[in-house]
């Protein structure tokens, strides 16, 4: 089983309200072999909400207590965030996800690059806390933006 971002099975569950489909992963939510997922949306989130970003690291360094997850406000976020890690993992082993496949650049979701925390737009390499979550307890996790290097496996 694959699990997937729910904003990229064309849910609206971004922070603004929005989504971000990509036909592919529609395509195997469609064909069953895919199940939705919303990390923010299972750390108790609701949408619309304020855009967050990681200060101080990457996911890695959230959950290692490093870093800190913080909206566009300046309240402290991290602990949703983390509770939102927890219950995806809990979500992929209970399907035995072999893959899972998150928006790019998000602060759960980002698996290669994410924003830096001065929402500036400006971007940095480094995963997001769920992603940082996953991998470190053996799932492989992938950007929808290299969806197409992997679509052979799936």
């Amino acid at each position: 089983m694959i699990l997937v971002s729910s904003c990229l099975a064309g849910l609206p569950v971004r922070y603004n309200g929005t989504h971000r489909i990509d036909l592919r992963i529609q395509k195997l939510i469609e064909d069953n072999k895919a199940k939705m997922v919303c990390p923010e949306l299972l750390g108790g989130f609701s949408t619309p909400r304020e855009p967050a970003e990681i200060v101080g690291g990457d996911g890695e360094d959230v959950l290692n207590g490093q870093a800190r997850v913080v909206d566009k406000s300046g309240q402290d976020v991290t602990d949703q965030y983390i509770k939102g890690a927890y219950d995806t993992l809990k979500q992929a082993q209970a399907v035995h996800a072999e893959i899972i496949i998150l928006k790019e650049y998000s602060p759960s979701c980002g698996s290669s690059m994410i924003y830096n925390g001065t929402f500036e737009g400006k971007r940095i390499v480094g995963n997001g806390v769920t992603t940082a979550l996953l991998i470190r307890n053996g799932l492989r996790v992938i950007s929808e933006e290299n969806l197409s290097d992997f679509l052979h496996d799936l």
